[in-house]
């Protein structure tokens, strides 16, 4: 996987992040390759993985979606069938914008995105906790965005 991130990969790659939407005849002028060289690029880094996808990055500020919650989330089980419960059941809830499992004092941590502090209670109370499994729950509401981002910024680490 090291051999495909050369420098021009690299290049690639960056202003793919910047810009997945950037014609293929300016990407080659910037990367200093023609077309034809870097679409093959392009397909290699798909092939591979490393590209998994191009996507539309909604404003949740202009859909109204101002409200973001982070909620640690306790279970009851943690055998592998209950935690596979959980992660299914967590996933079909819209407004729960990401979802990880944590090594510490508690087992999820939610990234809740809602309209209002209404809005979230509803959430909670018909969606979060009624999950599998679920023991209890702590909130921590963000009160400014600080570094927010559609996607991983990849750039400055590759």
């Amino acid at each position: 996987m090291t051999d495909l991130l050369d420098p021009t990969n690299r290049r690639i790659l960056a202003e793919l992040i910047a810009d997945a939407r950037i014609p293929i005849t300016e990407l080659a002028r910037k990367v200093g390759l023609s077309k034809t060289p870097v679409a093959i690029r392009i397909r290699q880094l798909e092939d591979a993985g490393l590209i998994t996808g191009y996507r539309a990055i909604l404003s949740p500020l202009k859909l109204g979606l101002t409200h973001v919650t982070y909620i640690e989330v306790r279970v009851t089980d943690t055998r592998q069938k209950a935690l596979e419960a959980f992660n299914t059941a967590v996933r079909t809830i819209p407004e729960v914008e990401e979802c990880y499992m944590i090594a510490g004092g508690f087992d999820y941590l939610l990234k809740v995105r809602s309209r209002d502090m209404a809005h979230y209670r509803q959430i909670m109370a018909e969606s979060i906790s009624s999950l599998p499994y679920v023991h209890g729950t702590s909130s921590h509401v963000a009160m400014e965005a600080v570094i927010e981002q559609g996607g991983a910024s990849l750039d400055k680490q590759i």
